[in-house]
């Protein structure tokens, strides 16, 4: 609104300018079919709606006109009306000024209400009560009505409501301890198949890619289980779960050597990639970034490429869950494919053939 006052002014500003050089003949002549035209409009069309710039801009140019004039000219609006509107501006003012900055109770302190949305989250069998309880045992003295508005202001859902695990809540609790596995594969340069399985960690973002082959047997799978096992050893990691989906190529054995590791095996449920998304993410990751990319000749050509890609993806890709930072922070002994860039060159015969090739650090 206070734009199109300004934008009003400006251009009857402009008009006033372009007025001044006609004489008086040429302004009456106008002056009356403006007068004529504005009776026409009257006629056809209901009581106009007048904003609040509209009025302010008309009121100042009707200042310096004559009462007596003023009441002669066929205006959308009469002076009693432009007094009107001037009492109404008083009166809104003079209240607005007199009303409390803050009407009713001062808001509650952010570190208590930080603390109760804690307490909530923390405990999710807790209702408005036992928190109250709570924070009367801490000394903070609150109302346990003021408990019950933070959590309902918040949107958080009464104890019976919200006392049930949901798989995201299982995810992010025990993120420390979990690991997932998924198949995935690509196509070769005489179109042969080949799988590879990667691994990888939900606390860290840290990606193991366990191999790679044509022909996924139970015996390979069940070795890159009991390497993968070894790897986790060395490694100290303690991880407790490993998620994977209901893959026919998942042996049975492959779920004998991690349970004999002391790894629990969960199975996603059937049709449904959400419970595996992290593992979901990073193959569509690696297939946009290098799979798509990159043209395979055979298996090891295939390892070498993972093998700088997991490199690349551990030490110096970010990640938004690990606020922009990579799963191993790199070394200065670090001399791995990818640590400065990611190169391409065409080799052969065959056009849009790429290689990723290694480039040593400056």
């Amino acid at each position: 609104m206070l734009l199109r006052l300004l934008y009003l002014t400006l251009t009857n500003v402009f008009t006033l300018i372009r007025l001044l050089p006609r004489n008086e003949h040429d302004k009456d002549a106008e002056i009356l079919a403006l007068r004529h035209q504005l009776t026409v409009l009257q006629r056809q069309t209901d009581k106009p709606k007048l904003t609040w710039p509209d009025r302010a801009l008309l009121a100042a140019l009707l200042r310096p006109l004559p009462r007596i004039h003023l009441r002669q000219l066929p205006l959308i609006a009469t002076p009693d009306t432009v007094l009107r509107w001037h009492r109404d501006l008083l009166r809104r003012r003079h209240a607005k000024a007199s009303r409390p900055k803050r009407p009713g109770r001062p808001r509650t302190v952010r570190s208590i209400r930080a603390l109760v949305l804690r307490l909530a989250r923390e405990n999710s069998s807790w209702g408005y009560r036992p928190i109250h309880g709570e924070l009367t045992s801490l000394g903070i003295k609150v109302a346990a009505g003021t408990v019950w508005n933070i959590l309902k202001e918040h949107g958080i859902d009464p104890a019976p409501e919200r006392d049930h695990t949901t798989w995201a809540t299982f995810l992010r609790s025990q993120a420390q301890a979990i690991l997932a596995a998924d198949f995935f594969e690509t196509k070769t340069l005489n179109g042969a198949t080949l799988y590879g399985l990667a691994v990888i960690e939900y606390a860290t973002r840290r990606v193991r890619i366990l191999g790679a082959t044509a022909h996924p047997t139970a015996t390979w799978v069940t070795q890159l289980a009991r390497n993968m096992a070894m790897d986790l050893q060395d490694a100290g990691t303690k991880v407790k779960f490993l998620i994977r989906d209901r893959d026919v190529r998942y042996p049975t054995s492959f779920d004998a050597v991690l349970q004999a590791e002391g790894l629990a095996v969960v199975q996603t449920g059937v049709r449904m990639p959400r419970m595996n998304a992290i593992t979901e993410r990073w193959v569509r990751s690696c297939r946009t970034e290098l799979l798509d990319r990159t043209l395979i000749w055979n298996q090891r050509h295939l390892l070498h490429a993972l093998r700088e890609y997991e490199a690349f993806y551990n030490k110096h890709r970010p990640h938004r869950t690990l606020a922009s930072a990579a799963p191993l922070p790199p070394t200065r002994t670090d001399h791995v494919v990818g640590v400065t860039s990611w190169r391409t060159r065409t080799y052969g015969r065959w056009p849009g053939f790429a290689w990723v090739r290694a480039t040593p650090a400056a």
